[in-house]
């Protein structure tokens, strides 16, 4: 029998995700579509002094598992640099695509859509905006 898609974990975090709020400083922005899927992300990112993620706000238009990986990418941006977020996002492509490590920042949830590759270009938009609203702050 095959296990059901759309787990209650799946669905938790996909419901845990925060509304967009206004930042007190906005560095830079993003707006993300997933060929695949259509999925869409508006992200606006506050750096640190570090060029790190003080804060992020984003308004998210997927599935579940969009909406789940982009709450996972929400609790662990913060503090993070371009180069730890662009790390995270190729371990997850490369453990979406069947040959890397399990990734971190609890995106193990996300197993039952290693099968899915439509729902791939979901997971991967959240880490892809982020990294596009560093890279916007850091051109501004």
């Amino acid at each position: 029998m095959n296990a059901p898609l759309y787990t209650t974990e799946i669905l938790r975090l996909a419901a845990s995700l925060n509304e967009p709020r206004a930042l007190e400083r906005e560095d830079g922005r993003s707006e993300l579509r997933s060929p695949t899927c259509g999925s869409r992300i508006s992200l606006a990112v506050q750096l640190d002094g570090e060029g790190r993620v003080a804060a992020l706000s984003q308004q998210v238009h997927a599935c579940a598992f969009g909406q789940s990986s982009a709450a996972l990418m929400e609790q662990g941006a913060v503090g993070r640099s371009a180069g730890e977020v662009g790390q995270a996002l190729a371990q997850l492509s490369d453990w979406l695509g069947g040959s890397g490590a399990e990734p971190g920042w609890g995106l193990t949830a996300l197993a039952p859509a290693r099968s899915r590759k439509s729902r791939h270009g979901a997971i991967l938009l959240p880490f892809r905006a982020l990294l596009a609203a560093i890279d916007a702050a850091d051109r501004g």
